[in-house]
């Protein structure tokens, strides 16, 4: 566990050092439109980079939401020769997961960043791409299917005993992690699409939704401030909403 903070805290102290070098944009989506734009030779080492960015965000913002699992997990298999090598594969099994999101969301914001160059109505109507995330991750607060993943990975002793298996070789510690990437995805992804209406370079929201979600997994008061998060993001993005339709009457 140790090791494991550690290369949390190296990720985040990786994090803001990037930020402030001259490869911080690849850390944010305003300029995602440009990869299109750059010389075929550079297109995949950009994309590459964006990846590695994404990579690195959701070690940082994620990895401490799954510490009790992974502390189970290296119980039951402290008698194993291997059992170092086991909880390195649980661990790419949940990143692998979150990279498969994020590969999506930032082609999906590539799409929304095409759109928005040929429609002049967006252009005229930027604060939808504030109002929308938010509106859309305090719904999902109240959605059923928030609280089912959420179960999931509140139990992790449960979990792990139902996805593995002391005779389990190195295929089941990947597909493990796997499994509980894609529960912890379906109960986050959409406070995790907030970092591209706040800015997924912004070092200080990801401290903020890293403790609201790592709160919300593993503590007591996790049950207790899901409700309370969906009104305050409903609030937030229908001020948004109302402020824009108040400009436009004056």
């Amino acid at each position: 566990m140790p090791v494991l903070a550690g290369l949390i805290a190296l990720a985040w102290v990786t994090l803001a050092i990037w930020e402030r070098s001259p490869y911080g944009r690849y850390l944010k989506h305003d300029q995602l439109g440009a990869i299109g734009l750059a010389a075929p030779g550079l297109v995949v080492e950009q994309a590459l980079l964006y990846i590695a960015g994404w990579t690195l965000m959701t070690a940082a913002m994620m990895l401490p939401t799954v510490l009790p699992l992974l502390e189970i997990f290296r119980r039951l298999t402290r008698q194993r020769p291997d059992r170092h090598r086991l909880v390195t594969l649980v661990i790419l099994g949940y990143l692998a997961v979150w990279l498969a999101f994020g590969i999506v969301a930032h082609l999906f914001d590539l799409g929304l960043h095409g759109a928005f160059d040929r429609s002049a109505w967006l252009q005229n109507n930027r604060w939808l791409f504030g109002a929308a995330p938010l509106l859309v991750a305090g719904a999902f607060q109240f959605s059923n299917l928030k609280y089912r993943c959420l179960d999931k990975c509140r139990a992790p002793l449960s979990f792990v005993m139902q996805h593995w298996h002391r005779g389990g070789t190195r295929t089941p510690a990947f597909s493990l992690g796997v499994h509980h990437g894609a529960f912890c995805v379906g109960c986050c992804w959409a406070l995790m699409l907030l970092m591209f209406a706040v800015g997924t370079g912004s070092i200080g929201w990801m401290l903020v939704l890293g403790a609201v979600m790592a709160i919300e997994k593993n503590m007591p008061l996790g049950r207790k401030i899901s409700a309370p998060l969906g009104v305050i993001l409903l609030a937030w993005g229908t001020l948004i909403v109302l402020n824009h339709t108040w400009s436009w009457q004056a």
